[in-house]
């Protein structure tokens, strides 16, 4: 009696250790990565927002090839060390695609780990040259490159605006010294760079630079970096008399940028950027529907809501 109650214990508990193993493997895990906490944390968030959504509509449709879709959330910090590391993690945890990173600085050497094991990347954000031109077979984004985004602003400052002498400010990254150097490259030769120098991401006094540069007597600043540098840079040059206007990339746009960076600071900034999805009749389903959940659409949101479509 007491042997066979055992056995039916045992088997019980197979039966049961059988059935989670089954539930798990129903499941599609993919990750998503980007800066989920820290100055960048709005990126991160419209990152997860819109990958949400979208597997949220997956899902409701009965998921893909029969299966759920389930995302991870992976907060890279935007520290490159930190981007390898869960990197690892998501490949360890069974991941089998990734929608991420934001930062260049991220993504580049992320992408070597999810090469290595085979799962496919794709990036809402990266924007530099190098994250596609490895040529891993997995590695996509879907967004533009620095290399284009340099030269429509050096075209606009050399035919539009029609300046003579620029300054240009980096923050020493991947993507914001790479996409200074872009538009420095094209800029070169129709346009004095009368001051070229390096901040540090996440610093907040800029004034030592932005005195130095006042003395060059730019038309512009033009600024490669993220919205939080930029900001302050902006509302530190009008506190020093500095009233050029700033131009800058794509990691710039955002909310949070008029914020730090004071009242009117969209007065005299330009950006390189690809169309505002709130303009283009096609996309008014998905914002319908992202406002509702979450509120006011960020600058990236579609781009991630279209990388996880992609992915699925």
């Amino acid at each position: 009696m007491k042997k066979s109650l055992l056995l039916l214990i045992l088997l019980i508990i197979s039966a049961l250790i059988f059935s989670g193993c089954q539930k798990k493997e129903d499941v599609i895990k993919i990750g998503v990565a980007g800066p989920m906490t820290g100055d960048q944390a709005k990126m991160g968030t419209d990152f997860k927002n819109g990958v949400t959504l979208a597997v949220e509509e997956w899902n409701a449709k009965g998921g893909v090839l029969g299966k759920k879709i389930a995302i991870m959330i992976e907060d890279d910090q935007h520290d490159p060390k930190q981007a390898v590391s869960l990197a690892n993690k998501l490949v360890n945890a069974g991941a089998v695609g990734i929608i991420g990173h934001f930062n260049s600085s991220c993504s580049i050497p992320a992408s070597d780990v999810y090469n290595r094991a085979g799962i496919p990347m794709l990036s809402p954000g990266s924007t530099n040259p190098q994250l596609t031109e490895k040529r891993y077979k997995g590695v996509f984004r879907v967004c533009g490159r620095d290399d284009q985004q340099g030269k429509v602003g050096a075209e606009f400052v050399i035919g539009k605006l029609k300046l003579k002498k620029i300054a240009i400010i980096h923050d020493k990254t991947t993507y914001g010294q790479g996409l200074a150097d872009e538009f420095k490259k094209f800029i070169t030769g129709k346009v004095e760079v009368v001051y070229y120098s390096g901040i540090i991401q996440g610093d907040k006094d800029f004034k030592t630079v932005l005195t130095a540069m006042k003395e060059k007597k730019p038309e512009l600043i033009y600024f490669g970096g993220i919205y939080p540098e930029a900001g302050l840079i902006v509302r530190q040059a009008k506190e020093l008399g500095i009233t050029v206007p700033l131009m800058s990339g794509d990691g710039t746009i955002d909310p949070k940028f008029i914020e730090i960076a004071g009242a009117k600071a969209e007065e005299g900034t330009y950006l390189t950027f690809s169309p505002d999805a709130r303009n283009i009749p096609t996309a008014k389903m998905f914002i319908d529907a992202y406002e509702k959940k979450f509120g006011e659409i960020g600058p990236y949101s579609v781009y991630a809501y279209d990388a996880a479509n992609v992915m699925f």
